[in-house]
């Protein structure tokens, strides 16, 4: 079992910066993949992008391709997700989770509100 606790959410304005974070419970974080996705009011969730489990390969969407950095520090069981340029589209409940390559993303966080003000 692997609880996740994403924090850094809150009231952004456009074009400004943004760090997540996601803190993993448990000693075996660098096993999984990590996964970022949001979901706006109204819509369905939507892949931000994920690393792999010792941080050597990422993937993006490419509605946030060239803004959005995911990194990781398995030492300290935590993930993140850097966004620059923020847009008001941006504004959605983000999200990370976690799962063993192959298996898809087994557990996730409760998410973090992100609004983005033009």
């Amino acid at each position: 079992q692997v609880q996740l606790v994403e924090s850094g959410g809150g009231l952004m304005q456009a074009g400004g910066s943004l760090r997540l974070s996601c803190v993993a419970s448990g000693r075996t974080f660098s096993r999984y993949a990590l996964g970022w996705f949001r979901q706006a009011p109204g819509k369905e969730r939507e892949f931000v992008g994920s690393i792999d489990g010792i941080g050597g390969r990422t993937n993006y969407a490419d509605s946030v391709q060239g803004r959005v950095t995911i990194s990781r520090d398995n030492a300290k069981n935590t993930g993140y997700l850097q966004m620059n340029n923020l847009k008001p589209e941006d504004t959605a409940v983000y999200f990370c989770a976690v799962g063993l390559p192959g298996n898809g993303y087994t557990y996730w966080g409760q998410g973090t509100q992100i609004t983005v003000s033009s």
